[in-house]
């Protein structure tokens, strides 16, 4: 048994993982790991050490880890896979959203509002409508070692769309720090984390929940607020339950706003994604590694 790196906070936790299964560790070398996404055409996790300037891809089937694109000075943070199977990542280097082609091109989908440049994308979205929602907030001009020192351009950290055909419009700005996001399975809700906690210690350390409507978003109560840390990124399961990780690991709430249990790693997480054939697998980028746990639960299919 190997409950320690388990904490069972409601019974119905236990649906979701399995006891007995250990965190392991899988990877190590990093500085800072982050934005995982799991592609299954290539049964591997690709994930940036953003400092590093490094895009990783673990293989799956033979464990083995090799450079993906790195070293291109694009300091890649949150990404996710379009409907077609294309990567769209947020690059803190270039201040930009962008997204990799079938034949390897890469298309710059945003790097400006209004004229001005953005701040540093960070996590990124795409809905079943091709419009492709990300976050905007300071860490990656703030200083060199994970993007390019700069001035902010724009008047805050806010929430943005691109639509299907290109136009870029905001969504949302009253945040400190926007961070990570995803849409409720039906999506007819955005949750948004606001990290402000990293910016002094009476920040906003929460996840929101915002109602879509169309191209707008409505409300932004708090959905649950972070007990250890602060969150970051995450992803919700196949029955809806949100998987964000914390400074002391992987906390998993229910649709209706009870956490519902915790999953202990070693170092402070940053982000998540489901993997392997059945999605059940769930890989965890903290901070100098990348992680795993086989659950009992799953990942939504792409």
């Amino acid at each position: 048994m190997n409950d320690s790196s388990y904490e069972i906070c409601d019974a119905r936790f236990k649906r979701s993982v399995q006891l007995a299964e250990p965190v392991e560790n899988i990877w190590t070398g990093g500085r800072w790991t982050e934005g995982p996404v799991y592609s299954a055409l290539w049964r591997s996790v690709i994930f940036s050490d953003i400092p590093n300037d490094r895009r990783l891809r673990y293989d799956e089937l033979t464990g083995a880890v090799g450079d993906h694109r790195s070293g291109l000075g694009a300091y890649t943070n949150g990404s996710t896979l379009d409907r077609e199977g294309r990567l769209v990542m947020c690059n803190h280097g270039t201040r930009a959203v962008t997204r990799i082609e079938h034949d390897g091109r890469l298309t710059v989908l945003a790097d400006r509002y209004e004229g001005k440049r953005f701040n540093s994308p960070n996590d990124v979205v795409v809905r079943s409508d091709g419009s492709i929602w990300f976050t905007d907030p300071t860490y990656g001009i703030e200083t060199d070692y994970e993007g390019f020192a700069a001035e902010p351009e724009l008047d805050g950290q806010h929430v943005y769309r691109i639509s299907p055909t290109g136009q870029v419009s905001c969504v949302a700005t009253d945040f400190v720090c926007p961070n990570g996001l995803a849409f409720s399975l039906d999506e007819s809700i955005l949750y948004v984390v606001d990290s402000g906690g990293t910016r002094s210690p009476d920040g906003p350390r929460h996840i929101r929940a915002f109602e879509v409507e169309g191209d707008k978003l409505k409300g932004g109560d708090v959905f649950a607020t972070c007990e250890a840390g602060v969150f970051d990124g995450f992803r919700l399961d196949a029955q809806g339950r949100i998987w964000t990780s914390t400074g002391e690991g992987v906390h998993v709430y229910h649709p209706d706003g009870t956490l519902l249990g915790k999953i202990f790693v070693p170092e402070e997480v940053s982000n998540l994604t489901f993997g392997g054939p059945k999605r059940n697998r769930l890989y965890i980028t903290a901070s100098s590694s990348l992680y795993t746990v086989l659950l009992a639960s799953s990942g939504p299919m792409q």
